[in-house]
Formats: structure tokens, C-alpha cells, sequence
């Protein structure tokens, strides 16, 4: 084998992983809120989740993305371990997905994949079709990848070398150990089935060499579950740890299995050497085996999860740890599947809202009833919405950086001017619980006049946070809500006003003091810019139930 070709094969890997990529993020930006819908399915319902995490691992093309997924909504505290082991077991099969493409032999027409691709990315400015020709120039240009390598692998069939290597490798610890180690380094099991195929394409190797790389290669994939739990939770890490005890246990059982009935007429590679259609096609071998190991595993080891979750927690027992109190729903390891960072997002941002109105409503408290409880809840709860503001505001800009839809890319901007104003809402109502200090404290006293005018502004200012947070976290634009929230906007701008005016006659008759008026003005316009804040939240969003918006030019 010359140095060319060892660039060559070089070369047709990167091109191999370019495209596994790059049809990767085109079948997730191209399943878009399908894939949203998809991932809401997560339930404790073990077999549900195992199918939602075959999907999911279908379409992002990456087990080890999907797993760190897992990892993320462990550690956020959308699941738990159990809810987790589900999906963990579904992204086993959904890996396979890649080999069964590679495994169709199309080779002579694949490059018009990648030139309809190309031509449809820059020819048609409209996202839709460019994500799905994203998909087709991907799966060329993967393709393509793995043909280049075959080729540059063709000098290997007869190299002595190569032969005694291959000789080597049949021995099932050593083929074992080098798919695990491959497959670690590479952090993809997708990438080392390619390179495999490849050479069985070549004729470089047959599948007697390639069941045990096969068996290791798929606890190899394991590696980066764990970098991505580096950081976690404890929650987090046993699920990493239960995701590769689950993966080598159930290799170490089947290639026993294997070996047992290696010397028999129904050994694994009897068995798909002779399945019709695969005789002499062994890079369609590969992918069988590949394909069957997975599924096998998967169903064997399912039934047994509880005891394996009592493992896990015997390895790496549970330990009490401190909440920090600030996000929920966020964490940087979803970020590798955009379309739920998004989703996350939302969510976050409906509990930033949740606690916004807890602190106007406890500010409403304050001052009605004259409870200094209400305000040190109210100050508590500022210092969380300070740092859940910045907190979102910094996860919105990391997935801003991401390759995400139109769509999404206006709701997260709709979501960052909305965070905002439910910052300044529990800044008003902290200020709110200021001009409460001085009634408690008797330096203040209104009038009864004044007294109703505050709860009927109160009331009013209410009713409007509660409307605009409502169409806020359902995302759903209802135009009788808009209507009355606009309307009622107005209303408290009247109030505001003819407030203000009766105010001054108070003062003007003697009914109020001035320090009181002051304390009075102080409170009504902060309930006023509460209300322009609400508004602003309930109306900003592109609501998910109008028609999809068309992509820029």
C-alpha cells in the first residue's frame, strides 16, 4: 500500500464523515418541529421510549448525540434514571441506520445525490428544500467517502502485512478490544462500521474478521456518553454508567454466544454468509450483523433493566446534592439536538413568567395587606429571576450560533426581548414592595378613596398579567385573549391617568399628604409599566398555530 493511497483512504474518510454529518443536521433541521413532537413522547413507558430513541437516532444520524440528549434532560431533572433507560436502549438501533444506507449497493448513481444536493443549496434561497437537498448531497457525498476509501484500500488484499494483521484480529478478545479502541478515539460507531464496509467492499476482508471489531465497536460508542456526563450531575452519571454496563454486558454475552457456536453450522458467519441477497456482498454482511447484534442486545438486556439500574447504583451509589435554584430546563448537552434546545427554552422562559407573576402577585400582598412576608418573598425570589434572566439569555445565544430553523430563529429572539420584560416585571414589583415598607412601617396612611383606587388598579393589572402569561406559555394567539388583553391595556392607561388627577384633588383638599402621594403616584405607575410589560410578553411571539412562516431571502 503506497502513501497515496493512504492519503486516499484518508481523504475518503473525512469525506465519509463530512457527509454523515452533513445529512445528519439536514434531517434534523428537515424534521424540525416533527422531531420536537417526537422527543415531548418521553414516558416512563419503557418500550415507547425505546422507539422514540430509535427515531431519534434515525434522524440525527448519531447515537452518541442522542445519548448525550439523555445525559442533559438526566441532568436538567426532566427524567430520571429510569425514565432514561428507555431512550438509551433505542439509540442502539437508531445507529444502525447509517450502515443500512451504506449497505445499498448504488454506488454508480450516487454522485447525482450530491449534484442535486449542491444545486438545490445554491440555486433555492427557501430553507425547507435546502435542508432536504442537505439530506441528498450528504448522503452522496458519505457515499462517495466510502467508495474513495474502498478503492485506496484495494492495495491491501495482498499485502503480507495487512494478512497477518487480519490474521490477528479473528482472535475475539484482540478484534474486540480494536473495535473498542477505535471506535473510542473516533467517537462514532457509525464511522468505524463505514471504514469496515469499506474494506469489505475492497475484498480487503470478510466478515469473519469483522463480528468481534462489530461487538466492541458498539461499547466503544459508549466513550463519549461519558465526556458528556463530565460536569453532571450524580443522576446524570449513572446514566452514563448505565448505558455502557448495558452495552458490554450484553457484548461480553453475545460474542460468548459466538464463540460457542463458532465450529457450528449456525454460526454467525454461516449464518450471513448464506442469507440470500448477501452472499457475496460483505459490506451488506457487515451492516446485518451490525443491525442484528443491536437488536438482539437490546431485547435481551430490556427485560433485565431493573436489576441493571440496581447495579449501576451499587457501582456509584446515590448522594444528596444542592440545587442551585436557577435553571430547570436547560443544559448545554441538548444543545446537540437544536430543534429541543428550543423546546427547553420555552419552557424555561414559561417558569421565568410563572415567577414573574408570583412576585407581582405577593407584591399585591404587600401592599393590600400589609404583609412583610410577601415582600422578603418577593426579594428571595428577584435574586432567582436575576440569574435565570442571564442564564437563559446566555443558552438563547448559544443556540443562536447553532444551525437551526427560520422559525425557531424567531421564537428565540421573540423569547429574548420577552425575558426581559419579565425581568422589569419583578424589578416593578420589587419597587412595589418598596412603597409597602412605608405603609407597614405607618409612615405612610391613604385615604379610602385611595385604598379602592389601588385595588381596583391592582385587580385590573391582574387580570392582564394572567391573560398575557396564559397566551405567553401556551403559544397559542386566541383573539378574543388579544382583544381583551389590548383593551384592557387601554383601560389601565385611563386609570392611570384619572388616578393621577384624583390624586392631585385629594391633595388639593387636604384628603392626602403629600409623602402619601408620592408613595400612591410610586405604586399606580409601577402597576402601569407592569401592565406595557405583560402586553409586550403576551404579543411578541410568532405563534406556533399560524401558517409557517417562509424563509428569508
Amino acid at each position: 500500500m503506497s502513501v497515496y493511497d493512504v492519503i486516499g483512504v484518508l481523504g475518503g474518510l473525512g469525506l465519509f464523515l463530512f457527509g454523515m454529518k452533513f445529512m445528519g443536521e439536514g434531517l434534523e433541521l428537515a424534521a424540525g418541529a416533527k422531531l420536537r413532537v417526537l422527543l415531548e413522547k418521553i414516558t416512563s413507558k419503557r418500550f415507547i421510549a425505546m422507539l422514540v430513541g430509535v427515531m431519534v437516532t434515525a434522524v440525527i444520524q448519531s447515537s452518541a448525540a442522542t445519548d448525550a440528549m439523555v445525559i442533559g434532560f438526566v441532568n436538567a431533572g426532566l427524567m430520571d434514571l429510569g425514565q432514561s433507560t428507555g431512550i438509551l436502549f433505542g439509540s442502539k438501533i437508531g445507529t444502525t441506520a447509517t450502515s443500512l444506507l451504506l449497505s445499498i449497493n448504488i454506488k454508480e448513481i450516487v454522485p447525482i445525490f450530491t449534484f442535486i444536493g449542491v444545486a438545490v443549496i445554491v440555486f433555492v434561497k427557501k430553507n425547507n428544500y435546502r435542508y432536504y437537498a442537505q439530506i441528498a448531497a450528504g448522503f452522496g457525498i458519505l457515499f462517495m467517502g466510502m467508495t474513495f476509501m474502498s478503492e485506496s484500500f484495494e492495495g491491501l488484499k495482498n499485502s503480507p502485512p495487512f494478512l497477518n494483521f487480519i490474521s490477528t484480529i479473528q482472535s475475539p478478545i484482540l478484534g474486540f478490544l480494536l473495535g473498542l479502541i477505535i471506535t473510542g478515539i473516533m467517537q462514532s460507531s457509525s464511522a468505524t462500521v463505514g471504514i469496515l464496509m469499506a474494506l469489505g467492499m475492497s475484498g480487503a476482508i470478510s466478515l469473519d474478521s469483522c463480528v468481534y471489531i462489530i461487538y466492541g465497536m458498539n461499547v466503544g460508542a459508549c466513550m463519549p456518553v461519558f465526556l458528556s456526563a463530565a460536569g453532571a450531575n450524580r443522576q446524570a452519571k449513572q446514566a452514563a454508567l448505565f448505558n455502557f454496563i448495558m452495552c458490554f454486558i450484553g457484548a461480553v454475552i453475545l460474542m460468548g454466544v459466538t464463540i460457542a457456536i463458532s465450529s457450528t453450522p449456525f454460526s454467525v458467519v454461516n449464518i450471513f454468509t448464506n442469507i440470500p441477497g448477501l452472499r457475496h456482498n460483505v459490506p451488506g454482511q457487515i451492516s446485518a450483523v451490525h443491525i442484528v447484534f443491536n437488536i438482539v442486545r437490546t431485547l435481551m438486556m430490556m427485560p433485565f433493566t431493573g436489576l441493571l439500574i440496581k447495579l449501576t447504583k451499587l457501582i456509584m451509589p446515590d448522594k444528596a446534592e444542592e440545587d442551585d435554584g436557577v435553571t430547570v430546563y436547560l443544559d448545554s448537552r441538548i444543545l446537540t439536538t437544536p430543534p429541543m434546545a428550543v423546546q427547553q427554552t420555552e419552557k424555561e422562559c414559561a417558569r421565568l413568567a410563572e415567577l414573574a407573576k408570583e412576585s407581582f402577585e405577593w407584591s399585591l400582598e404587600a401592599v393590600l395587606d400589609q404583609d412583610s412576608k410577601a415582600i422578603k418573598k418577593v426579594e428571595e425570589n428577584e435574586v432567582v429571576l436575576d440569574k435565570l434572566t442571564h442564564s437563559i439569555t446566555k443558552y438563547i445565544v448559544k443556540i443562536n450560533g447553532l444551525d437551526i430553523m427560520d422559525y425557531d430563529r424567531k421564537v428565540m429572539g421573540a423569547m429574548y426581548n420577552a425575558i426581559q420584560d419579565l425581568e422589569r416585571i419583578g424589578d416593578r414589583s420589587e419597587n412595589i414592595c418598596s412603597s409597602a415598607k412605608e405603609i407597614i412601617n405607618g409612615d405612610v396612611t391613604f385615604s379610602d378613596k385611595a385604598v379602592k383606587e389601588l385595588k381596583t388598579m391592582f385587580e385590573a393589572v391582574q387580570q392582564i398579567v394572567e391573560d398575557s402569561f396564559y397566551m405567553f406559555a401556551n403559544q397559542s394567539k386566541d383573539p378574543n385573549l388579544t382583544e381583551a388583553v389590548m383593551k384592557a391595556e387601554d383601560q389601565i392607561d385611563e386609570y392611570c391617568e384619572l388616578f393621577r388627577q384624583n390624586h392631585i384633588k385629594r391633595l388639593e383638599t387636604g384628603e392626602c399628604n403629600a409623602e402619601a402621594g408620592i408613595v400612591f403616584i410610586e405604586i399606580i405607575t409601577n402597576l402601569e409599566r407592569i401592565s406595557d410589560h405583560a402586553t409586550k410578553v403576551a404579543l411578541c411571539i410568532p405563534y406556533k398555530h399560524t401558517p409557517q412562516p417562509i424563509a428569508a431571502n
